[in-house]
């Protein structure tokens, strides 16, 4: 497998796309929220991006489930290994891309996962604390939580609720994951370079009608508690549509928290370094087609002396 990944806005999906293009791969999407119908304009999906030189590329792990549902770490896995096994059975080449470090390390780390339940008592203990509260909460338990994607006070409770599950009940290896090989390539780009296709980015998504895309969800019936759950550009405009920001503050403010997004995605990357995981730099600024020539190299090189090497190296 190869797996690519970095901070958004650093060209994930047209590197991964034009790599399948060359290789006959299938993607693997690892994105928290491009799992949800309706959900487009918002979390990037890009569409447009899996057809190369007229040429389809299959794609899975997008539009899986309903907005305004919720989705697993554990339902992730599941739902991964599954799309795996299928392309693989095809002899086509697994490419997983995305921008959720979790959900990566995951399946890179084989993570022995079990679907958590709600703890009723725990989150009415929880509940009236700010996120500031519940974040230092957070990082007082061992286990090591994804925090990239913590930037509500909900997703912090169910953080907590998962942690305090691990704590008070011992996980056996009945659910197994298998350990997978993967060439791990990470996109990288400059700081500010990244911080001016964030901002080049939004502005281009509201006026492709990001905003109308959340009305749209709100009208289908999903609770805007729900949609601010989700994060980001979710939030930001439901407290708009509902009348709590203005629509220059909601611009401002999402702005921030996209940059601030970013920054924390580059900084869990580096804790999987840490962890284990080899992660292969590659300059994102390069031309397209020296990225993929690049990635291709470091691929055959490593299939070559693969009886040689141990998963993610």
């Amino acid at each position: 497998m190869i797996t690519i990944l970095g901070p958004t806005a650093c060209g994930k999906t047209a590197v991964a796309t034009a790599l399948a293009a060359r290789t006959g791969g299938e993607i693997i999407s690892a994105d928290s929220r491009q799992v949800f119908r309706g959900m487009d304009i918002g979390t990037g999906k890009d569409l447009g991006d899996y057809v190369v030189d007229g040429q389809q590329i299959p794609y899975h792990l997008i539009d899986i489930a309903e907005a305004g549902t919720k989705y697993s770490v554990f339902e992730f896995q599941r739902d991964f290994l599954s799309a795996y096994e299928s392309i693989v059975s095809r002899e086509h080449l697994p490419i997983l891309c995305g921008g959720t470090g979790l959900y990566i390390e995951s399946v890179l780390r084989a993570y022995k996962l079990v679907e958590v339940p709600v703890n009723p008592a725990l989150r009415e203990r929880l509940e009236g604390k700010s996120l500031e509260e519940l974040t230092a909460l957070l990082a007082t338990y061992k286990r090591l939580h994804n925090t990239t994607d913590v930037d509500t006070a909900r997703r912090a409770i169910r953080a907590i609720e998962i942690e305090e599950f691990y704590r008070e009940n011992r996980i056996d290896e009945k659910q197994p994951f298998p350990t997978l090989a993967s060439l791990t390539i990470g996109l990288n780009i400059p700081r500010e370079l990244r911080r001016e296709r964030i901002s080049l980015r939004l502005h281009k998504r509201l006026e492709e009608g990001m905003v109308d895309e959340v009305q749209r969800l709100l009208d289908s019936g999903v609770p805007a508690e729900a949609l601010v759950s989700y994060g980001l550009e979710y939030r930001y405009l439901t407290l708009y549509l509902t009348h709590q920001l203005t629509y220059n503050e909601m611009v401002r403010q999402l702005e921030i928290a996209i940059h601030q997004f970013a920054k924390r995605q580059m900084t869990y990357f580096r804790g999987m370094e840490r962890r284990g995981v080899k992660i292969h730099w590659i300059d994102a600024t390069q031309p397209k087609d020296d990225i993929i020539d690049a990635i291709v190299n470091i691929y055959g090189d490593a299939r070559k002396y693969a009886l040689h090497t141990t998963p993610n190296n």
